[in-house]
């Protein structure tokens, strides 16, 4: 059987060395641990539309544009999502849990301390190598 896979647009938040994360809710797939914002890219939507979307409807800001960090394929054992990763500094807003979930601004050399879903492991080591 061939698992779907659900393609999804991930901002990476930055002010100077902050970075913003957000807890999933205990319901949702991967909840109750730490994740990037972002969400599902829609039919014929480019990753920049679909993260403008979403970091509106979920964080509350407003982004100006945004760089790619890298792509990744992560095999869940119900699905396959694909990471479109972007770093997005300019933005306009104060970044907050829009939906209730609990956030924080975060220094790089914290990651560690949270829990992030296995496909975030990528997106880690890709942020600690271009800023640290």
């Amino acid at each position: 059987m061939t698992s779907i896979i659900v393609n999804v647009a991930v901002g990476v938040i930055k002010k100077n060395n902050a970075l913003f994360i957000c807890k999933r809710a205990n319901d949702q797939h991967q909840g109750g641990l730490w994740e990037f914002p972002g969400g599902k890219i829609e039919a014929g939507e480019s990753v920049f539309r679909a993260l403008k979307r979403e970091l509106q409807e979920e964080i509350g800001i407003t982004i100006f544009s945004s760089s790619e960090l890298l792509t990744i394929k992560h095999d869940y054992d119900d699905k396959t999502v694909k990471l479109n990763v972007h770093v997005v500094s300019n933005f306009s807003g104060e970044a907050h849990g829009a939906e209730g979930q609990d956030n924080a601004w975060v220094s790089i050399d914290e990651l560690d301390n949270y829990e992030f879903p296995a496909a975030n492991v990528d997106i880690i080591s890709a942020i600690k190598a271009k800023y640290i």
